[in-house]
């Protein structure tokens, strides 16, 4: 029976890939395009910004929906929004009516689809495979989501070239259909519902809270990982491509490379991952974990001065990442019933990417109006960066990869050290 549901699983896995290659594809053309409309790096922050915001507020409400519905209805019907945003791009593109503040409005709708989506396949994962497998899923999961990051550019910007954005788009709908086909015909999520039939709305958010309360360890891990994803997407979400472009005299070939090692790290990390036995020090993996890659990758990246010290940093920053995710993931579904899946896994995503949104705006804010300009004055102090991080266009982004490495590394480490945190260790065994 185990061995049957994991089939499904590796079922489900493969073709929630294809449908996410897709997906990835249209979000890069969508760049493409956006950029290519008004030539505005901020309204490229802007499509990112508006699809976690409305994810992060609704995924404080949705936790009690999904504990008392089934999980693959949930997940069918957040797919299916979803591909009719992107069909709605598509009438519009071909209409001639496609205009930017479109693409926020259907970021916004996939936003709130994806808060209901992703606590339900988190759970629906944990219905599918034994505990003993999340660290190799989430291996597995770490591997396909850093494969579709290497290619899905190179394929959306082949296509784009070939045949526009409404190829791409076709492209999307088309896998949409492969997966909601496979999740529809041959995949049956196991069930465990919650035994109230009527609740509050605040009902889900308020039992999230109060199993955080008795589980501060895991509390502490959602609060620290709030803040370190702040300090990741201050830098990678939008600072990285314009770094490195200035510091290479606006050579693409670089700026890829840098983001095919980048995904290549992700992989290698995720094919360790999926194959390794689980840590017996599971809390402490996790924030070793993301100080080498802050240490690393944040650090090479700011003082590199040439391709190939930013691929190093690039692969030096992703490689970890699946080892963080693999082991977070093996805490939780351990330690969280599983008719209570939902509702913490919702309050989680609201509390670790509540952080995000204002790490991409802070971002693009600090880059453009202090540190760039700062680095360019006569300043003593910029000097003395200039000395450690190089001159010139791109330098100020450069200290911003200085305070994200150091800080970050700090926060991890000290992360370590929480009484309530090194209490998950050992966790399974």
């Amino acid at each position: 029976m185990e061995k049957n549901l994991f089939r499904k699983y590796i079922l489900l896995w493969f073709s929630q890939s294809v449908s996410g290659l897709g997906s990835s594809m249209t979000g890069f053309a969508l760049v493409l395009w956006a950029y290519g409309q008004n030539q505005s790096a901020m309204s490229v922050s802007l499509m990112s910004f508006c699809n976690y915001v409305p994810y992060i507020i609704f995924s404080l409400f949705v936790g009690d929906f999904i504990d008392r519905h089934k999980k693959k209805t949930i997940m069918l019907v957040s797919d299916s929004i979803a591909a009719i945003g992107s069909l709605a791009i598509l009438i519009a593109l071909i209409t001639g009516q496609l205009a930017v503040w479109n693409i926020y409005f259907i970021n916004i709708v996939i936003g709130i689809t994806n808060a209901f989506q992703q606590p339900a396949s988190a759970v629906a994962i944990g219905q599918l495979v034994s505990k003993e497998k999340i660290s190799n899923v989430s291996g597995m999961n770490s591997f396909s989501s850093n494969l579709i990051v290497v290619f899905s550019p190179m394929l959306a910007a082949f296509l784009f070239s070939a045949g526009g954005l409404s190829l791409i788009l076709l492209i999307d709908l088309a896998s949409f259909a492969f997966a909601f086909c496979v999740l529809l015909f041959f995949i049956v999520i196991p069930e465990q519902f919650q035994d109230r039939k009527h609740s509050k709305l605040f009902a889900g958010i308020v039992d999230g809270f109060i199993f955080l309360r008795n589980e501060r360890g895991i509390l502490y891990i959602m609060l620290t990982m709030a803040l370190i994803n702040f300090f990741s997407r201050l830098t990678y979400e939008n600072i990285l491509s314009p770094m490195i472009l200035a510091r290479s005299s606006g050579k693409s070939i670089a700026l890829g490379m840098v983001n095919a090692c980048m995904g290549i790290g992700g992989i290698i990390g995720g094919v360790i991952v999926s194959v390794k036995k689980e840590s017996t020090h599971k809390a402490t993996a996790i924030y070793l974990s993301a100080a080498l890659s802050f240490l690393f990758g944040d650090l090479i990246m700011a003082i590199g001065k040439n391709t190939f010290w930013w691929s190093v940093a690039a692969l030096a920053a992703s490689l970890p990442i699946p080892f963080i995710m693999a082991n977070q993931n093996a805490i939780l579904y351990q330690k969280i019933p599983s008719a209570m899946q939902g509702r913490v896994f919702a309050v989680r995503n609201a509390i670790q990417y509540s952080t995000i949104p204002l790490g991409i705006i802070l971002g693009g804010y600090l880059a453009d109006y202090v540190l760039e300009p700062f680095m360019g004055s006569e300043s003593m102090f910029a000097i003395e960066l200039g000395k450690i991080v190089g001159v010139g266009a791109g330098s100020g982004m450069a200290v911003m990869f200085l305070c994200t490495g150091i800080c970050g590394g700090i926060v991890s480490i000290l992360s370590c050290f929480n009484r309530e945190i090194k209490k998950l260790n050992g966790i399974g065994y």
